[in-house]
């Protein structure tokens, strides 16, 4: 194959479209706020890509314990284990709002990771991006006070500092969830949004939303 039919097959492929379209080994579902997508111990055998939502990941110790490790927007992957050879869901996924969600079964996904040069680069950037976000949590949980956690969470929901349109009214979280993203107690975390509200850096509208303003980033910032 010459340099110049290569490049034309290459430049045919578009990740956008790709992640767009039902095809073979893809398969777009709706799923309603709160149902769950997988849960910790289903077998690991997709990778799956969010075109509409918000997905909450959790896991569940021994003893019954639950936290929640990560929260994901439209445009992230999640389930990705699969490809490093997981057989089982480390990890419950479940909708925090009304999603759509695109299911790539493992085969195909290894297929287009292979054949495909502009899907991986895409790829692996997110989780190359994701993987730096989680080292962030970790570090803002081990140094920094729960105040501060918690608004850098409420920003990140709200895509504060991201390319693109800032998403300032959020669907509401319940502070149990809050507190488990941050490592502290629910009343910490009733404590502090009342504090917020007060100074006005978020407001509550009717309904599950929640509208944080830029006014927050102060309390990132500052001591």
């Amino acid at each position: 194959m010459t340099p110049v039919v290569a490049a034309k097959k290459l430049s045919k492929f578009n990740p956008t479209a790709f992640l767009s379209t039902m095809d073979g080994g893809r398969k777009i579902t709706a799923f309603p706020k709160k149902q769950t997508i997988f849960a910790q111990g289903d077998s690991s055998d997709a990778v799956f890509y969010i075109k509409e939502g918000k997905v909450k990941l959790t896991v569940v110790s021994q003893i019954g314990k639950e936290a929640t490790i990560g929260i994901l927007n439209k445009g992230d992957f999640f389930g990705e284990g699969c490809l490093t050879g997981q057989p089982l869901r480390l990890c419950s996924a479940i909708a925090m709002t009304d999603c759509s969600v695109m299911k790539i079964d493992k085969k195909s996904m290894n297929e287009v990771l292979h054949r495909e040069h502009a899907f991986p680069d895409m790829f692996v950037g997110y989780l190359l991006t994701r993987n730096i976000r989680y080292e962030e949590d970790l570090i803002d949980q081990l140094f920094n006070s729960s105040e501060k956690g918690l608004a850098r969470v409420l920003l990140l929901l709200a895509h504060f500092g991201k390319d693109g349109k800032q998403e300032t009214v959020i669907p509401k979280m319940s502070q149990e969830t809050l507190a488990e993203m941050i490592g502290t107690t629910r009343s910490r975390v009733s404590f502090f949004m009342n504090r917020f509200r007060k100074l006005g850096f978020i407001d509550y509208h009717a309904g599950d939303e929640l509208q944080v303003h830029s006014s927050l980033l102060n309390i990132v910032l500052y001591d």
